[in-house]
């Protein structure tokens, strides 16, 4: 067998490069490339390699954290058929990218973790940064990636690099099994060579399969759709991720099943179908949420069922509804005690339309369908013509961003109130027009993961949207995007605090206390309600944004955002619309709960009314048997 005398560190190099995907014939790289930051962990081992070897393109960051949120948004939207590696030194580094971990593994987004560690051969230990264990000598704080990884490792020899890789591309390339792979890689055995087998670093095609689902549950499951009175449909991310947006509208337009769409299934129709919806669940519409009350068979199709899309098991009252779940993972395929089928979203809705030749839901459906649509439509219009005074509502600087954005762009977000708002307001041209990381919901993922998406897609505008707490939490990659010349345009909206928990606050009787961006008159820690009590804090935001190397327009009205929004698009950097809006003037929800448990005691009398509210809401709550 051939061999060739490399560093472990560059033969990783050299392997992952030579990495490819395959999908309906269609052959590309799957990593795009690494980022990093060096410290004493790396810069012998990695850094060297990479240097080594520039034609695997390495990107320098502000952040770890915030390296893995731009790798997610890179890969979500290349439709998890490219990736970064991300590579780190020991400690800090390293244990900054477990929070990106966890956001990559929860929304099941490919993400190759690289963190330094501590020392194989153990002599010099303690090293810097090392946590130690009395109980073992093999521990780091590495072990702290365990939980929120899809697949770890920890290379302590170098020839066990050989069989490391190909389980590592297993599970970032699979369908079902995918999020963030974490190889921890000990900073002596990074420099140490060995005489590598050349078929490890020679091209290798991993080819991305459409499972199909078996012929008897597809046949099934047309019975049960022929059987039901008033379907609908649960579009997830997976209808998106396995490019079956065409499929899903045909599959609609040929059998009238109406379409409510969950966070990452957002795009999976386009908005101005007439039977779309629109969103479902806690930041659902009225239009899917009224229509899902009633529903006596849910076709869930690339859907998890987290607890927004379920509004806390409260969306489905009809006490026969059934459940079918097309997945490509067993695991949700079953959920809710579901007829599965298992396997990838197109071809089952191509087999499953098939089966439902001649079949319609009835026009009655489709007319409901179509007033509910109207209805909600309506009440879009009515929020983004809102002119609040004297600062803007949220709802109208979204609408302003989606009627005069880029019909072609992609709007990104993440946490806070607005991916609540963004849900049932935004408009959706194409299945990418509607980026939101909200899985793990990680404040401080917006600019980052921007960033990402710009990577992604240079040609598309990007929109990132972001609070003031997100924005405080994760700011620096502004200046990644200025360094590499990838322009976002970043509407930084201000109201004074956290919106979301805020209002979450309140609803529960506890005043908003604790989530405002004040400073007390009198020393004590207010609620939303202080009034006069309290002082805005002198933290200049839209200088912060400019001292990072970003164009700033500092907007006090909705007519001052505008005309700042068509000055963006002709920016040549990343430009950032800052603008004040207010904090209580919410978009509704509409027929719809989220269950978060209130104090079962207290001599609050808002917590006490909150409570009798919710001990009603939670007996609404069903088990799906």
């Amino acid at each position: 067998m051939a061999t060739k005398r490399l560093t472990m560190a560059q033969a990783l190099v050299q392997f992952l490069k030579n990495q490819y995907v395959a999908r309906d014939g269609v052959e590309q790289p799957f990593f795009a490339g690494c980022f990093g930051i060096f410290g004493h962990g790396c810069v012998g081992g990695i850094g060297q390699a990479l240097q080594q070897y520039p034609d695997f393109r390495y990107y320098q960051t502000r952040n770890e954290q915030a390296m893995v949120h731009a790798s997610v948004g890179y890969a979500k939207t290349k439709n998890r058929l490219q990736a970064f590696a991300c590579a780190s030194s020991i400690g800090p580094g390293a244990t900054n990218m477990v929070t990106g971990a966890a956001t990559a593994t929860v929304n099941r987004i490919p993400v190759l973790l690289l963190p330094g560690d501590i020392f194989a051969r153990r002599n010099v230990a303690p090293v810097l940064q090392q946590v130690e264990s009395p109980g073992s000598q093999d521990f780091s704080a590495n072990d702290c990636f365990k939980p929120v990884s899809a697949y770890w490792d920890r290379i302590n020899r170098v020839d066990q690099l050989i069989t490391a890789l190909p389980e590592a591309m297993r599970v970032l390339t699979s369908p079902i099994h995918t999020g963030a792979v974490t190889l921890a890689l000990p900073q002596d055995v990074q420099a140490e060579a060995y005489d590598y087998p050349e078929e490890l670093l020679a091209k290798r095609v991993w080819t991305i399969p459409r499972n199909r689902p078996d012929r008897e549950a597809v046949s099934r499951a047309a019975e049960w759709i022929r059987a039901a009175k008033r379907p609908m449909i649960v579009a997830g991310g997976g209808v998106i991720y396995s490019e079956a947006t065409d499929t899903l509208r045909a599959f609609v337009e040929q059998t009238g099943i109406p379409v409510g769409e969950t966070m990452a299934g957002k795009g999976s129709l386009l908005y101005d179908h007439a039977l779309n919806l629109g969103a479902m669940g806690v930041t659902g519409t009225l239009a899917a949420n009224r229509y899902a009350k009633d529903a006596d068979l849910v076709i869930g199709i690339g859907t998890r069922y987290s607890d927004f899309t379920t509004a806390s098991k409260t969306a489905w009252q009809n006490p026969g509804v059934r459940f079918i779940n097309i997945n490509v993972g067993e695991f949700d395929a079953f959920k809710h005690q579901a007829l599965p089928l298992t396997g990838d979203a197109r071809v089952t809705l191509e087999e499953l339309a098939q089966t439902l030749e001649g079949y319609t839901a009835g026009d009655a459906i489709r007319q409901e369908a179509g007033a509910l649509h109207e209805e909600w439509e309506a009440e879009v219009d009515r929020i983004y013509a809102i002119r609040n005074e004297p600062l803007p509502s949220q709802g109208e600087l979204i609408g302003a961003v989606n009627e005069l954005g880029s019909p072609e762009g992609i709007m990104v977000c993440a946490a806070g109130s607005l991916p609540g708002d963004l849900h049932k307001l935004w408009r959706t041209r194409h299945p990418k027009n509607y980026h939101l990381e909200y899985g793990y919901s990680c404040m401080g993922y917006e600019i980052a993961g921007g960033l990402g998406v710009k990577m992604a897609a240079p040609d598309r505008e990007v929109y990132v949207m972001v609070g003031d707490g997100s924005y405080l939490m994760l700011c620096n990659e502004i200046v990644t995007s200025v360094q590499e010349g990838y322009k976002l345009i970043i509407v930084l909206m201000d109201n004074d605090g956290y919106k979301s928990i805020g209002g979450l606050s309140r609803s529960l009787g506890q005043e908003g206390f604790g989530t405002r961006y004040v400073r007390p008159k009198d020393g004590s820690l207010p609620g939303d309600d202080a009034g006069d009590n309290v002082e805005r804090l002198p933290v200049d935001l839209a200088a912060n944004a400019r001292s990072l190397g970003a164009n700033v327009f500092e907007c006090k009205t909705y007519e001052d955002f505008t005309q700042a929004l068509e000055q963006a698009h002709a920016a040549d950097r990343t430009t950032v619309l800052y603008i004040r809006n207010d904090r209580y003037v919410g978009v509704p929800g509409y027929d719809s709960w989220w269950d978060v448990h209130v104090s079962e005691v207290s001599e609050m009398d808002g917590v006490r009314k909150a409570r009798v509210e919710w001990e009603a809401m939670r007996a609404k709550e069903r088990h799906f048997l």
